[in-house]
């Protein structure tokens, strides 16, 4: 595939954030486009906006000559109807060059381009064209985390767009959003065929070199031309005793025995590498005419691996176009956790002193990062991303290397705002568990909280006044004990990054205080937490002793999306958590839940011991108008739904 024949649409689009009064829309192209969009609900009269009603609504982010971002933020003109379906047309034309924001006469006379021309599967059968719903009420939303496109297992966006499908004649009946909670992308966890993907696409962008600072190569050109990198990429890393601790924290993804053998040979490095990834994981266009034959002889247990990842890598595209068509007809939220930037990313104080102290682990943390921004971020709250910053990332995409890219990922460190929140009914709010990290007073290598006092005064203040809230945190708050324990003991022998150590009780501030805000008198009556990261699924309900409103709390669990638990070792941790910590043993006077009532619901399964679900697919939940969930369900990629059932004999304090 020469550059010439790159599809127009990249990626795309995504619905973001959409309201009766505003509607955000997502992109990646090939070339600089116009747009128009026609709005046609089934209750209403039709709206349409012109190029130059969407050139003021619209962003766009150039890297280099073939590939552009834009995120069309529009007001509308007259408020939507809300639970019928409207369908949309946005039409795009190319246009080869733009000065000073006025289109090139080559542009003019050419034609607009449909979805038809852009993306031939972004229709569901007997639609003409794609469409989306605005819920009134939050009765239904979809969620998961974790989707690796290597893994053997089915893919949970695959399985929310059948089950779009299934519903298609009763659209009003569909979920109100998708949560992506967390690890949308592994940027340190990438298959060998997928970083060849990578980088055959990356000649057709023909991105900025990059310049890399203090590494054994220069810039970008080098790094890609040098293929016996792949499963290496360690060893990029200047051998002094500095880039060996970087190495072994970032590089080396040291084998985790309790949780993941991964490891991060392979970890992207450059802004490109991210990019790139991001249009690979999202659409079906960038594939087109890619070889994935291997590149260079690897000797022959790494030439066996990479044949094994290429079949799974094959599998994950030839599923695309789905994926691509269900994000283009809910709107998607999105947050990052540790894998979506590295491995462990701010799991203990020491951690980042070394992974920031390096010059070239701080670029590739920080392009990472920027992939975010740019991919995810962006579309959850555009407001919250002044210009003055977009343009520092415009800046940087054009000219990527520079002192310029460096303060820019500085400043990403320092931002505040990755957090945010959605004006459903009951209210979505997303929490930053990775920036606001509560540093252990105990010693640089003792567990972060998860977000410290400020974040979580800021938290408290802004949950008053809702009788309801729909919290997503990308960690469990409230986890497996028996799993807690061995993070616990692995952090008491100094070694918290062998078992990823991250949850809310491994700091004691942080736990103590988020545990009080359920408590608070003027906090939401009903909390249902929406969580992923763990590769497996679960369901409690939680009741506050002492309380006479009921059950407030409920801890939904959803992971993976295309992921999963090591199958034997989660049975044993299964069966080993329900003996430990029965309802009456004394374990449960060791945790730090205090005056809690636990009930664990019951996945259907023929195992009658079986709380944890270990099955690849997305979790649907339906809610009551009071914001209470009545169903429970994980879609699953590759077996039937399970849904999970109330059990409350199990139930114990804490």
């Amino acid at each position: 595939m020469s550059h010439h024949d790159l599809p127009l649409v990249l990626a795309g689009p995504i619905l973001r954030r959409l309201t009766p009064s505003r509607l955000t829309f997502w992109l990646a192209t090939s070339q600089p486009v116009l747009s128009q969009l026609t709005l046609e609900p089934e209750q209403g009269e039709p709206q349409f906006f012109s190029s130059d009603e969407l050139s003021t609504a619209t962003r766009e982010l150039e890297s280099g000559q073939r590939l552009f971002f834009y995120l069309i933020d529009l007001p509308v003109k007259q408020a939507l109807p809300q639970d019928c379906w409207i369908g949309y047309q946005l039409e795009l034309q190319p246009c080869f060059g733009i000065d000073n924001n006025q289109q090139d006469e080559q542009a003019l006379g050419q034609p607009w381009l449909t979805w038809q021309q852009w993306a031939p599967d972004l229709c569901y059968p007997g639609r003409d064209m794609p469409g989306f719903v605005l819920k009134s009420k939050l009765d239904q939303l979809l969620h998961g985390s974790c989707r690796k496109p290597h893994h053997v297992s089915g893919d949970g966006l695959v399985r929310a767009d059948q089950h779009l499908a299934e519903q298609l004649d009763q659209p009003e009946n569909w979920p109100g959003l998708l949560m992506m909670g967390g690890d949308q992308i592994y940027s340190d966890d990438v298959a060998g065929p997928m970083l060849v993907a990578i980088h055959r696409l990356l000649e057709q962008l023909q991105l900025p070199v990059e310049a890399l600072p203090e590494a054994r190569v220069s810039d970008t050109a080098e790094l890609y031309q040098d293929q016996s990198q792949y499963y290496h990429r360690e060893n990029l890393l200047p051998v002094t005793q500095p880039g060996r601790d970087v190495r072994r924290r970032l590089f080396e993804g040291v084998r985790k025995p309790v949780f993941t053998t991964d490891t991060a040979h392979n970890h992207l490095v450059s802004l490109g590498e991210v990019l790139a990834m991001y249009l690979l994981v999202w659409s079906p266009a960038g594939w087109q005419g890619l070889s994935l034959d291997m590149p260079v002889e690897l000797d022959p247990e790494m030439a066996e691996r990479y044949r094994h990842e290429q079949k799974e890598v094959e599998t994950f595209a030839q599923q695309l176009s789905t994926v691509q068509r269900v994000m283009a007809h809910l709107p998607v939220a999105m947050i990052f956790d540790d894998h979506d930037i590295t491995d462990d990313w701010n799991l203990t104080a020491g951690w980042e002193q070394t992974a920031y102290g390096h010059p070239f682990s701080r670029r590739i943390i920080g392009n990472t990062l920027l992939g975010y921004l740019i991919c995810q971020g962006w579309g959850n709250a555009p407001e919250q991303y002044p210009d003055t910053l977009m343009q520092q990332v415009q800046h940087t995409l054009k000219e990527p290397g520079l002192k310029k890219h460096d303060q820019l990922i500085t400043d990403l460190y320092r931002f505040s705002h990755w957090h945010y929140q959605w004006d459903t009914q009951p209210v979505l709010m997303v929490l930053d568990t990775r920036t606001h990290r509560w540093r252990s007073e105990k010693g640089l290598n003792q567990p972060s909280g998860l977000m410290d006092w400020e974040a979580l005064t800021d938290l408290q203040h802004r949950l008053i006044g809702h009788e309801a809230v729909v919290l997503v945190s990308p960690a469990p708050i409230f986890g497996v004990k028996l799993i807690e324990a061995v993070q616990k003991l692995f952090t008491l022998c100094g070694k918290p990054l062998m078992v990823d150590a991250e949850n809310w009780m491994a700091h004691p501030g942080a736990a103590y205080t988020m545990m009080n805000m359920f408590r608070h008198a003027q906090t939401p009556r009903h909390f249902v937490i929406l969580s992923g990261d763990v590769h497996y699924s679960f369901a409690y309900d939680i009741e506050l002793k002492g309380d006479k409103r009921g059950q407030d709390i409920w801890q939904i669990t959803s992971s993976g999306m295309k992921n999963e638990f090591p199958k034997k070792l989660l049975t044993v941790f299964d069966r080993l958590n329900r003996w430990l910590y029965s309802p009456k043993s004394p374990l449960n006077w060791f945790t730090k839940r205090r005056k809690m009532r636990i009930i664990p619901r019951k996945p259907d399964s023929a195992d009658p011991g079986e709380r944890l679900l270990n099955a690849a697919g997305i979790g649907l939940v339906e809610l009551t108008a009071d914001g209470r969930p009545k169903k429970i369900v994980q879609l699953c990629a590759d077996r039937p739904d399970i849904e999970f059932h109330p059990r409350e004999h199990e139930a114990h304090w804490e």
